[in-house]
This record gives C-alpha cells, sequence and structure tokens, in this order.
C-alpha cells in the first residue's frame, strides 16, 4: 500500500502542494489530473523520491520514506514526461544497458520478454528509426527491469498514435490486475483517464476535471 498523509511542497515563496493525502492498493491504477501547473510531475517526483516534501509523510509497503528511503526506491518504478533512452542504441543494446543498472538481474530473454509482453518486438532495431509509440514502450519497459511494485508514469502516451495508446492501456491493466502493480499516472486525455484508471484524483482548486469525471461516472477525489 502507499499511504500519503499531509503532503506539502513549497518553492521559496510558492506552494505546489498543500496538505495532499492519498492512498493506493495492490493492483490499482489511479489516475492523476489537473491543470498545467497544478503539481502532477511534483507529486510524481515526490512519490519517486527524486524531491522531498517540504511537510508530510509518505509510506510504501509499511516503509518510511525518511527512514528507509533506499529500500523505497528498490519498489519504485518511475517514467519522465521526457524519453530517457540511448538514440543510438539498439533496443536490445538499451535493455542490456539498464539491466546492469538495476537492483534486479535478468537475464537477456528476461529482458527481450518485457519488451515482447507490451508488444515492443523491435529487438535489433536502432531506437532512432523507431516510432514515438514504440520509443514510449521501450522506455516503460526500462523502468520494470527490477520488478518494482509502484509504478509513476508522467504523461507516458502523449503524442503517440492512438493503438500505441491503446495497447500500453492493455499493458498497464494487465500488470495491476494480474500482478497486483501499483500505477499511478498522469494525462491530459481524459478518454485514456476514464478507460484505463480505475480511480482519478484531481489537484487543484478548478473543478472542471472533478466536473467532468464525475459525468463519466468515475470515481474522483480532490486533493486540494
Amino acid at each position: 500500500m502507499l499511504e500519503v498523509e499531509g503532503l506539502q511542497k513549497r518553492y521559496k515563496q510558492k506552494t505546489v502542494l498543500e496538505n495532499c493525502s492519498l492512498q493506493m492498493k495492490q493492483g490499482e491504477i489511479v489516475g492523476l489530473v489537473g491543470e498545467n501547473g497544478a503539481g502532477k510531475s511534483t507529486m510524481l517526483q515526490l512519490l519517486a523520491t527524486i524531491m522531498q516534501p517540504t511537510k508530510g509523510e509518505i509510506r510504501l509497503d509499511g516503509l518510511s520514506y525518511k527512514e528507509s528511503v533506499k529500500e523505497v526506491r528498490r519498489k519504485i518504478g518511475y517514467v519522465p514526461q521526457d524519453i530517457s533512452i540511448w538514440e543510438e542504441f539498439t533496443v536490445e543494446q538499451n535493455m542490456l544497458f539498464f539491466e546492469r543498472l538495476s537492483w534486479k538481474k535478468r537475464t537477456q530473454e528476461e529482458c527481450r520478454q518485457l519488451c515482447i509482453d507490451m508488444q515492443l518486438t523491435h529487438w535489433k532495431e536502432g531506437v532512432q528509426s523507431l516510432s514515438g509509440g514504440m520509443k514510449r514502450k521501450l522506455n516503460l519497459a526500462i523502468s520494470l527491469l527490477h520488478d518494482p511494485i509502484l509504478l509513476l508514469l508522467d504523461e507516458p502516451t502523449v503524442g503517440i498514435d492512438l493503438k500505441s495508446k491503446t495497447e500500453i492501456g492493455t499493458y498497464l491493466h494487465s500488470l495491476a490486475k494480474n500482478k497486483g502493480k501499483m500505477i499511478m499516472y498522469t494525462s491530459h486525455d481524459m478518454d485514456e483517464i476514464t478507460n484505463v484508471c480505475d480511480r482519478v484524483y484531481s489537484i487543484g482548486k478548478d473543478s472542471f476535471y472533478m466536473d467532468l469525471l464525475q459525468e463519466k461516472g468515475i470515481p474522483v477525489e480532490q486533493l486540494r
């Protein structure tokens, strides 16, 4: 379980997040929505241990972020909005390179199977020649090398074709329902959010996203 209590993040005189509390259980896919600048990416970076909160507590599987950060990091997979892969490498070379940096060792066949599972079959192909959707899939596969229990995705399907979006959504659903992963991700695509997510948190005071999701019958809660 992921537990967040009273989370605050301030940058000098600006408060980005204020008194945010949430929970996630195994097998859940939770969306995070809000207008630009509301704090969605900041929330993911706090949960990924990239930044530290100004106030508040975060626990993952009972482990405190403050007291057990090294153990917590081993349980987290994080994919930023910007694609972070080696363009001059092949898919195979990327997977094997990042496997060497991973806490969990994988065989070459296991690395390849991660890609196949999300319909990324261009194992020997250079990344430069891949479509945007295939690059997104590779980025996601790399984040799963160490078998995290919490997967944090910042706009994982932005700028890609509908087919790739659908395939990624289907794969995320399989990870949650069949392997018990907790998945949180941001998106401005409300169709994607409603099709993939079990429930949603809305960040910010603007009620637009709350109203829209409630109309669609999606469980939604406002964080602040």
